[in-house]
């Protein structure tokens, strides 16, 4: 008997697509064969959507078991993960902030990516069509920002592991770039503008890029991370779209 293929060629999971850049990566997919899914608390974005908490290992578990039964016989042309979900939230000094809100952060921001890609990396290990794990990653992965000490350690954790595990890769294995988009103009972003200096000293720089419009749209970062697919960079590259 033949065998059925699947209809959708691309099958791509967005991590925290229900608003922001996630959102609009979600719309701006390149493949018009697409089958789109959000992984998220919230949903409501135009993905299908697959409920879980990324904060919590028990969502990392659902995760990995929908991986595996989404990618067991897959017969299309490509699979794409874009870890994009992440907070900055608790902001202020480690030692001042809420111990749940920290611990939950760290998990969220450092924990969850390594977990997550580690379970996309086992799913598609099997499979001979084009992979692609892209990780969201950020300026403060180099640069310590006085009360953001979960966002910029997490943003570290991303690119070296991304460095690490593309360096593992075989010349045929799963394309692993994490991707810095800059400064855009989210809720993420209100929230840093929102927040006093005693908590945040360099709020007033992020006041200053606002009001003299210099913050890119969720929808210009979401087309220069499609874009990173289509570059020729070394498995394990961690991109800054502003100097591409």
């Amino acid at each position: 008997m033949a065998q059925v293929r699947s209809a959708a060629r691309s099958l791509i999971w967005i991590s925290g697509a229900s608003a922001g850049i996630g959102a609009a990566l979600a719309a701006a997919v390149p493949y018009p064969d697409a089958r789109v899914i959000d992984l998220s608390r919230r949903g409501g974005g135009t993905a299908e959507h697959f409920k879980a908490d990324l904060s919590d290992p028990a969502g990392w578990e659902r995760v990995e078991k929908h991986f595996e039964a989404e990618l067991t016989g897959y017969d299309g042309d490509r699979v794409v993960f874009i870890h994009n979900a992440g907070t900055i939230t608790p902001i202020g000094p480690a030692h001042a902030v809420d111990s749940a809100a920290y611990t939950s952060a760290v998990l969220l921001n450092s924990v969850a990516p390594q977990v997550l890609g580690r379970a996309f990396l086992t799913a598609t290990a099997g499979l001979r069509c084009e992979r692609h794990l892209l990780m969201l990653s950020s300026g403060a992965a180099k640069t310590p920002y006085a009360g953001w000490s979960s966002y910029t350690a997490g943003k570290a954790a991303v690119e070296q592991w991304v460095r690490t595990v593309g360096a593992e890769q075989p010349a045929d294995g799963c394309r692993v770039i994490a991707v810095a988009p800059g400064v855009v103009d989210t809720d993420m972003q209100s929230e840093i503008r929102s927040t006093d200096s005693e908590s945040f000293p360099s709020v007033d720089r992020f006041h200053t890029l606002k009001q003299s419009g210099a913050l890119a749209t969720p929808e210009s970062a979401a087309a220069g991370i499609w874009s990173v697919l289509a570059r020729d960079l070394p498995n394990g590259s961690c991109v800054d779209l502003r100097h591409l």
